[in-house]
């Protein structure tokens, strides 16, 4: 019996030079989605997407208008890829797949929704697209960015915020993980953060981000983003996926249907916290850990999880495996940063 997958899909702050690479010299599905994906951005980039993601220069990848539609790209041939390693056709859905459960980080969310079957590949890499280029206008309108709290829970983060922002804008943005919070506002109000958090015992990291992502800031983006979405067919997803915003499976309810539902969450997701740690958990909850494994949520095969579940991080990078063993360690996360572990046993 073929066993039940949770995918993971990275979000931004993944990318590295030649992200991808290894991917597309060892499969032709993965050849094929980025020269589908040079072929619908042509020279919008400045170059074609995938001579970026191979080649650099890294300060032109680190942008966020390239770096989003890079990843998702990245992310969906190696999905392919795996798809063929496993013996399923490339376009194979979940189900013949054996997903029953994606989730991916802030922008790795469009990724997991494809995977899903919510829309296409060429909508998703519109969406992600605009996504960036409208993020990065608004980073550019309004000096800001990010600080990262190690140590730190999400009291302790709001403490910060409220004794840091004065008049201007400072929240809370992620929750990655238990004692890792990043807070996201304008560039005085998280230097003072930085401050009253190694005030307080924390550690502060400010972030090389552009701007003040999950933020209030990022409204001139999220119209932006509600008006592409407004003109994007989007479908009911073949399986769960995870919210950032709601750390809830996107399901429809009382404010409408599922698809517009979709829509107004990945608005919300611009100007709201990404919930990322309580998603996961609540994801290990429902569906168990690796082979039936207990978890502190009490989510394995023994108390209503799926026996046989394997979860695997899509490329580039290992970040959500990282997070996963700070989440629950007993969830063993399998990374896929290059074809040598596409081989199934």
């Amino acid at each position: 019996m073929n066993p039940s997958l949770v995918i993971l899909c990275p979000g931004q702050g993944a990318q590295a030079v030649s992200m991808g690479k290894a991917w597309h010299a060892a499969s032709p599905e993965a050849r094929a989605v980025f020269a589908a994906a040079d072929r619908r951005l042509g020279d919008r980039l400045g170059s074609p997407l995938s001579r970026i993601c191979f080649e650099g220069p890294a300060e032109r990848l680190n942008q966020t208008d390239v770096s989003q539609p890079a990843i998702y790209v990245t992310s969906v041939a190696c999905w392919r890829a795996l798809l063929a390693a496993r013996g399923a056709g490339a376009d194979a859905g979940v189900k013949e797949a054996g997903v029953i459960a994606a989730a991916g980080l802030s922008l790795g969310e469009y990724t997991a929704l494809h995977i899903a079957g919510a829309f296409s590949f060429e909508d998703g890499l519109e969406l992600v697209v605009l996504r960036g280029r409208a993020m990065q206008d608004a980073a550019d309108a309004a000096p800001s960015g990010m600080v990262a709290l190690i140590g730190a829970d999400e009291s302790q983060a709001q403490v910060v915020c409220d004794e840091a922002r004065g008049d201007e804008v400072l929240v809370c943005a992620n929750f990655n993980a238990p004692g890792q919070v990043v807070i996201s506002g304008s560039k005085g109000a998280c230097a003072r953060a930085a401050q009253v958090a190694e005030s307080k015992g924390l550690r502060a990291s400010v972030l090389a981000v552009a701007g003040a992502f999950h933020s209030p800031l990022m409204a001139s983006a999220a119209d932006r983003l509600r008006d592409a979405l407004a003109g994007t067919r989007i479908f009911p997803p073949r399986c769960t996926v995870i919210s950032n915003v709601t750390a809830l499976p996107h399901e429809a309810g009382t404010g409408g249907t599922i698809e517009d539902l979709i829509r107004a969450r990945l608005v919300d997701q611009l100007t709201m916290p990404v919930r990322w740690s309580d998603g996961c958990s609540g994801l290990i909850s429902r569906v168990g850990a690796p082979d039936g494994a207990a978890t502190r949520g009490g989510g394995g095969a023994g108390s209503g999880g799926v026996a046989g579940v394997e979860w695997h991080e899509l490329a580039p990078g290992k970040t959500l495996s990282g997070l996963m063993k700070r989440i629950d360690r007993s969830v063993k996360v399998e990374s896929h940063d290059e074809p040598v572990t596409t081989t199934h046993t």
